[in-house]
């Protein structure tokens, strides 16, 4: 874990914090994810898993495969991913098989988080690959969406 970067608001987390907006305008979870390489965006994606009907349809595994594909590379060797919130077990495995080059996430995520929290991926010696790691950056916005998503949710189902 390198800690938390400077800037809350860079472009990126801005634009990874639209596409989860977006997301939640779907219904779907509001997270969302680009990928940047040499200050470029290479691939951006919002949560699809309620649309496609796909479990692992999270916003950083179509961002990855996306940019793997912009890329023509499974690598994504000086890549860097922006999410929103702290990425799962399966996310934090897809990242490593990346070769993803730093990760930075807005909101931590004490129940479904794989890097932080529960199975903390990158620190198993079993992991051959871990970004750095940079939390924090944005966390208040995402999860303010992230609250209010649910919120507007359980509003909804107590209504019914």
């Amino acid at each position: 874990m390198k800690g938390q970067a400077a800037s809350p608001f860079s472009p990126f987390m801005r634009l990874a914090l639209d596409l989860a907006a977006e997301a939640a305008r779907a219904g779907e979870v509001p997270v969302g994810a680009v990928v940047v390489r040499d200050g470029e965006v290479i691939a951006k994606a919002a949560n699809a898993m309620r649309a496609g009907s796909d479990p692992t349809a999270h916003a950083e595994i179509a961002a990855i495969r996306a940019a793997a594909l912009a890329l023509g590379n499974q690598r994504l060797d000086g890549c860097d991913l922006w999410v929103t919130l702290e990425p799962c077990a399966m996310c934090a495995g897809a990242i490593n098989h990346a070769r993803i080059a730093r990760l930075y996430y807005a909101a931590s995520d004490p129940k479904g988080g794989g890097v932080e929290h529960g199975a903390r991926v990158f620190t198993h010696n079993t992991c051959h690959h871990a970004p750095d790691v940079y939390s924090g950056i944005g966390d208040g916005a995402a999860a303010a969406q992230l609250r209010d998503f649910f919120t507007s949710r359980r509003d909804e189902d107590e209504s019914r």
